[in-house]
């Protein structure tokens, strides 16, 4: 019997003899379905005992309830009929799919898209950073050196390397001097020379120290390139580059760094290589080179008001177009920097040394002189 004020739906009936689909009305009643054939006439009753769902249970999807094991089926385009069948016998209906939940199953999915991304976010501006500090403080000597060679061999190939043994030595000398302060010599440290008219200088992951032709150029004496020096020794020491480079890495590369692998240290070595090029240290990194690259030239009794004078000097040329612009981009003297070198360099107490006393320093600029010709 059907439900007193009934509403009536549309489906499609299937016999299950025949994949013909033939149009029905359906009204639910107090014990089964009341199914009307609207082409021939004909009327069944299911019993809702003896009905099964078998789909609607998603989105976009049309219930389709089966009877009995000859494929008999009924197909209902609107989905509220499975709500207003259990509303009408809700004892009889539990077995039927509930619309209901999928609002909630989409409160699900959104609140689990939601935390994903938050999780992500968290990981890549905490959990990345936090890894790469703990990677950069435990990573094998070894792995930053080969890490270093490989972006060296990149950013200042051979072909572009001003090589003259004699006054390379010159430099030799004075790096010598610095590393002496040291209680070890963890770095196997290396100064390339690049034939290149840009004022800059930076240190990679392992020791090496890369010097531009331009900056050499504007070094009025062996102690301002002894500042340079100390100030990009202190970074590696610091393990600055290769925490920041870390820091940018994939996980599989730092855990290859906490491992010491360093088979995919040359596939890496492109990314490092564009990564220093880029490569702005915070100002925490800053201070501490300043701080610590000053406190190693009072130990090695040079003159720290070399170092100064070549700070104060690329600040002289701030606000300037030209070669010096890429030096001061990646080591901003602020004047609160040069206040603070000013500070230090006053604290030294011992005689100094004059680094290469007999040489003539303008000499060094000819390094590059046979790399033109």
């Amino acid at each position: 019997m059907a439900v007193s004020g009934a509403r009536v739906w549309d489906a499609a009936y299937l016999d299950g003899r025949t994949p013909r689909r033939r149009p029905a009305r359906i009204m639910i009643g107090g014990e089964g379905l009341e199914i009307s054939l609207t082409e021939d006439g004909g009327s069944l009753r299911w019993p809702l005992r003896e009905i099964r769902q078998t789909q609607g249970f998603y989105p976009g999807e049309q219930v389709r309830l089966e009877r009995g094991t000859m494929g008999e089926a009924l197909l209902i385009a609107d989905v509220a009929f499975l709500t207003a069948l259990r509303a009408a016998v809700p004892e009889a209906a539990r077995g039927f799919h509930d619309p209901a939940r999928r609002r909630w199953q989409a409160s699900v999915a959104v609140g689990a898209v939601l935390a994903a991304l938050v999780v992500s976010l968290a990981l890549y501006f905490w959990g990345i950073p936090a890894l790469a500090g703990v990677a950069a403080d435990h990573v094998p000597v070894s792995w930053e050196v080969a890490l270093g060679e490989s972006a060296v061999a990149r950013l200042a190939p051979p072909s572009r390397r001003c090589l003259d043994p004699p006054r390379q030595r010159r430099i030799d000398e004075i790096v010598t001097v610095l590393l002496r302060t040291l209680p070890e010599r963890r770095y196997p440290f290396q100064v390339a020379i690049v034939d290149h008219p840009m004022v800059n200088a930076f240190a990679t992951p392992g020791g090496f120290i890369v010097i531009f032709r331009g900056l050499l150029d504007r070094t009025e004496n062996a102690e301002e390139l002894a500042g340079v020096l100390a100030h990009e020794i202190q970074h590696v020491l610091h393990r600055h580059a290769t925490r920041a480079i870390l820091r940018h890495a994939s996980t599989g590369v730092l855990l290859a760094a906490l491992l010491g692998d360093v088979s995919g240290v040359v596939a890496f070595g492109a990314e490092t290589a564009r990564a220093l090029g880029d490569l702005r240290h915070s100002r925490e990194a800053e201070h501490e080179a300043d701080r610590d690259g000053m406190l190693m030239l009072h130990a090695a009794r040079i003159d720290p008001q070399g170092m100064l004078a070549f700070f104060q000097a690329m600040q002289r040329t701030e606000g300037t177009s030209g070669t010096a612009v890429r030096y001061l981009s990646t080591h901003p003297p602020a004047g609160d920097r040069l206040q603070a070198l000013a500070t230090l360099a006053a604290q030294g107490s011992h005689p100094t040394i004059k680094l290469l006393p007999t040489y003539d320093w303008t000499d060094i600029r000819q390094l590059c002189a046979s790399h033109h010709r």
